[in-house]
């Protein structure tokens, strides 16, 4: 193979790492890009950080990915955060993990607002109603396009199609079945079984294995562990994320609003693997079923305004934060509290990232090239196509059916739709968009853009009442 020669800017004689407020002006531009999910984030950060700044190489950027793939939480987040630090240690961690998320969070509040004081105008709720139905569409495409790269063989096929199984009708919990997915591709990778290797199972990205960098391929003096900083970086974080958990319960009691906002997304930032589509899932279980806080066309709602504002989808967290205070205020107003429910939601979701990261990059940065590792990617990969699935499927009933009946019996834990109660214009402009997007290839905004227009003119003909 013919050798490519290194640009003569990033030599290792002529490296000039960027300062702080240049990497500042660098993810200010990856944050305002961070549009269409996990995958088009994951690109666009491809994009700026590999290719046109050459900051780190090829597989230093697939390796980092693979890491933050098997984390709890919003991947594309956490590989910013990872990035970030490698270039700058904490702080550029801190910069690029927050700015990612700093535009969402914007966003989000002004929807919420806009959507707790007119979300019951016959207007408004027909413009979220032509959301939902684009909504589906993407989530189906996020399916199709993960499947595709991740289903490699016939066994990661029978890993997603157990998982899917297991998760819509018998309700076994989320982490049980990534974590066995997990032992299953480890165990089989060590092992030397073809199936779970060959990849990483993320094809957001091409190597070309050759991309020559700033960072280099030698080990940065800040990434080598040590236990007095491993135990130092655990004890801030932990205080950041832990403290105001605590005094919260302790101020409120375990029943308020807030605390069940800090206990339940708390432990959601531990169990939620797998990425947004994945943690959309446990979430609209919990939160539309268990609490009570939001109907289920409300939770589609709430992702479509995570679809259509730059960020992590799983923004949409804030949204049913804001909600849940919203509607049970104490003595606040209704919007104050509706504010902090959503700011609340939002730190005890995204602190514990910057934990992960801080916590276990330094140690993933010596495991670079592990085969075991990549496995276990592999089958998780898999097993949350299962999952996406089953989200899928969830959206699907509970947008184009005003009904449901529990089936439960035999180990079967399941609601099905009501054939009788299908809403046909949320059919077809379900199908719609599902033609926009796979046969006449128009992108999300403009599929959500159209889907929110059809919204609206069908209320005007009456359709919708």
């Amino acid at each position: 193979m013919q050798e490519i020669p290194a640009a003569p800017a990033t030599t290792p004689a002529s490296r000039v790492f960027p300062s702080i407020g240049q990497a500042l002006r660098v993810w200010l531009k990856v944050a305002a890009l961070s549009f269409g999910g996990p995958a088009g984030q994951i690109a666009v950060m491809h994009r700026i950080i590999v290719e046109e700044k050459r900051w780190v190489s090829e597989a230093r950027f697939l390796h980092a990915l693979n890491y933050c793939m098997l984390l709890p939480g919003p991947e594309a987040q956490q590989l910013a955060t990872y990035i970030g630090w490698l270039m700058h240690r904490t702080l550029g961690g801190v910069i690029a993990g927050g700015l990612f998320v700093l535009p969402g969070i914007i966003a989000i509040m002004a929807l919420s607002y806009i959507y707790a004081a007119f979300g019951n105008v016959p207007l408004v709720a027909a413009l979220f109603f032509g959301l939902k139905a684009a909504v589906l569409a993407i989530v189906l495409e996020a399916l199709l396009r993960i499947g595709k790269r991740a289903l490699k063989n016939n066994v990661l096929v029978m890993l997603a199609a157990a998982a899917f199984v297991g998760i819509f009708f018998f309700d076994v919990p989320f982490p049980i079945i990534v974590f066995s997915a997990a032992l299953i591709g480890y165990v089989g990778a060590a092992s030397g079984v073809a199936w779970f290797q060959g990849g990483s199972g993320n094809g957001s990205v091409k190597s070309d294995g050759a991309t020559d960098s700033l960072l280099g391929d030698d080990l940065p003096e800040h990434a080598r562990p040590a236990v007095a900083s491993v135990l130092a970086v655990a004890g801030i974080w932990l205080a950041l994320w832990l403290v105001p958990v605590i005094a919260i319960v302790s101020a409120l009691g375990p029943t308020d609003v807030f605390s069940k906002i800090a206990i339940f997304f708390s432990k959601m930032a531990m169990v939620t693997f797998g990425g947004a589509y994945a943690v959309l899932a446990y979430v609209a279980q919990q939160a539309v079923e268990n609490y009570g806080w939001l109907k289920p066309g409300e939770m589609l709602d709430g992702l479509g305004m995570a679809e259509t504002t730059p960020g992590p989808l799983i923004m949409v967290l804030q949204f049913v934060g804001f909600m849940a205070a919203y509607r049970d205020p104490g003595a606040l107003s209704p919007m104050l509290a509706g504010t902090l429910g959503g700011l609340l939601a939002t730190w005890v979701t995204f602190t514990p990232c910057f934990l992960w990261i801080f916590l276990g990059a330094p140690f993933v940065e010596m495991l670079r090239g592990n085969r075991a590792l990549a496995g276990a990617l592999s089958a998780i990969t898999a097993a949350v196509c299962g999952v996406i699935l089953n989200l899928a499927i969830w959206f699907a009933i509970h947008t184009i059916f005003r009904e449901t009946a529990p089936v439960r019996g035999y180990g079967l834990s399941f609601d099905a739709p009501l054939p009788a109660s299908a809403d046909l214009a949320a059919l077809a402009l379900a199908a719609a968009a599902v033609l926009a997007i796979f046969r006449f290839k128009f992108g999300m905004l403009w599929t959500l853009a159209g889907s929110c227009a059809a919204g609206i003119v069908l209320f005007s003909l009456g359709v919708l009442r």
